[in-house]
């Protein structure tokens, strides 16, 4: 058998390489002559590797494959958040920030080399399919993503609206994986959400942190801020939100607090070290808070939980967070594609590192599924379902308000413990 060699392209390849190892040299400082010494053996091991591919290999390569290769398997052996992500990846990440897209309406980490779900959005495909947090996915349309990076599941998850994905999960104490046809649809994200239990407890939720988070939750704050009687307490609920924009969970933070650090965060590089604190703008809610968190509030969503927690502004309730301590920032390259990479740990006001332990709640409340089809006793007969009876001054609207809201709290016992803790807030003070 005769192997041809492409010596040109060989050639080219090598002057390049060596090109490239002479600037790595040439920007070595003396007192770092060790360390450059084992960059040179390693950089050489890799152009000798490298030229023995370009030379050998059964089948012509493309050098732009093989190198992007090797920079994805050098990034993949750095931590689960960093990636070289392609023109197209690095599209769909800007995309995401925005709140639309086209997909499943998940959120993925890397855990113990799996996709791992970190949180399904709300109400969108894969959370009425019945996707959890924690669900480890194993394939994707039959394919095993056993060598997949974040980006590459990502990619796969992705896709035109009304086109069906397949994925298949398994999930902490099952013992079969669990398969799920999804449609995909597109993923309009409106971050908050808020309501009004009894007439004077505000609830808010952030489902996650983009672009928009900070200036829809003012506008929340203001329009049930503005009902008739002053709130008595405020439930922020961040259970399920996987985080999202560092700059999002600072001002979040800040509306509820007059002073005291936010967030700080330490790396190798100086720009990575930085303090943000809270200022005082006159408009911050004054009544109790209680943060509602779980195993699916990560990143940002932790933030503002240690933050709002460590400066004594808000009671934590529900159970541990995620764990996500770590931050990235984001470099586009010259050729469209970027470079996300952990440059720094951030630590809460109480200068506590939550990475890889979370933050536990002040109250640990397990959530409860509610029983499906459980039939309630027979209601009791009252005066207002008599025939013909006097109709009260207020008719029935507050009674059909009230229903509503304990349907609500009767799927939700999480929620039902906050608001029952806010509402006993007074008496409690007077003890």
């Amino acid at each position: 058998m005769k192997i041809q060699f492409n010596r040109k392209r060989g050639l080219s390849l090598s002057v390049f390489l060596t090109f490239t190892l002479a600037i790595v040299l040439l920007m070595g400082h003396s007192a770092a002559r060790a360390a450059d010494s084992e960059t040179y053996k390693n950089l050489k091991l890799f152009n000798e590797v490298l030229s023995m591919v370009e030379k050998n290999y059964v089948e012509e390569i493309d050098p732009k494959v093989v190198i992007n290769g090797a920079i994805q398997g050098m990034i993949k052996a750095l931590d689960p958040h960093s990636a070289f992500m392609t023109a197209e990846q690095y599209n769909d990440l800007q995309t995401d920030t925005k709140g639309t897209f086209s997909g499943l309406g998940i959120v993925i980490t890397m855990q113990d080399d799996v996709i791992t779900v970190v949180a399904p959005i709300e109400d969108k495909p894969a959370f009425v399919a019945g996707v959890k947090s924690g669900d480890r996915i194993i394939k994707i349309d039959g394919e095993t993503t056993k060598d997949f990076s974040i980006m590459d599941a990502v990619h796969k998850l992705r896709g035109e609206k009304g086109t069906k994905v397949t994925i298949t999960v398994t999930r902490e104490g099952g013992d079969d994986p669990i398969t799920f046809d999804i449609i995909r649809d597109v993923i309009e994200v409106k971050s908050v959400k808020q309501k009004v239990y009894y007439g004077d407890i505000g609830y808010i939720r952030i489902s996650n942190f983009q672009e928009t988070t900070a200036d829809e939750l003012n506008s929340a704050l203001t329009e049930i801020g503005a009902g008739k009687n002053p709130l008595k307490g405020l439930v922020l609920d961040l259970r399920n939100n996987p985080g999202g924009l560092l700059d999002q969970s600072v001002e979040v933070s800040d509306a509820f607090l007059k002073s005291g650090v936010i967030v700080s965060s330490k790396g190798r590089a100086e720009n990575s070290k930085r303090i943000s604190e809270a200022k005082d703008k006159g408009n911050e809610p004054k009544c109790p808070i209680v943060v509602l968190i779980n195993g699916g509030t990560a990143s940002a969503a932790e933030i503002v939980s240690g933050a709002l927690h460590d400066n004594k502004r808000a009671v934590l309730m529900g159970t541990r967070t995620f764990g996500k301590g770590s931050v990235q920032t984001i470099v586009p390259l010259k050729d469209g594609s970027a470079l996300k990479l952990t440059i720094a740990k951030y630590y809460t006001p109480a200068g506590e590192s939550i990475q890889a332990k979370g933050i536990a709640p002040d109250i640990a409340v397990e959530y409860v599924e509610p029983a499906a089809d459980v039939k309630d006793k027979p209601e009791q007969i009252r005066e207002k379902d008599l025939k013909g009876h006097i109709e009260g001054e207020q008719g029935e609207g507050i009674d059909e308000k009230a229903g509503r809201e304990m349907a609500d709290l009767k799927k939700d016992n999480q929620l039902k413990s906050a608001i029952d803790m806010l509402r006993s807030w007074d008496v409690f003070k007077k003890m």
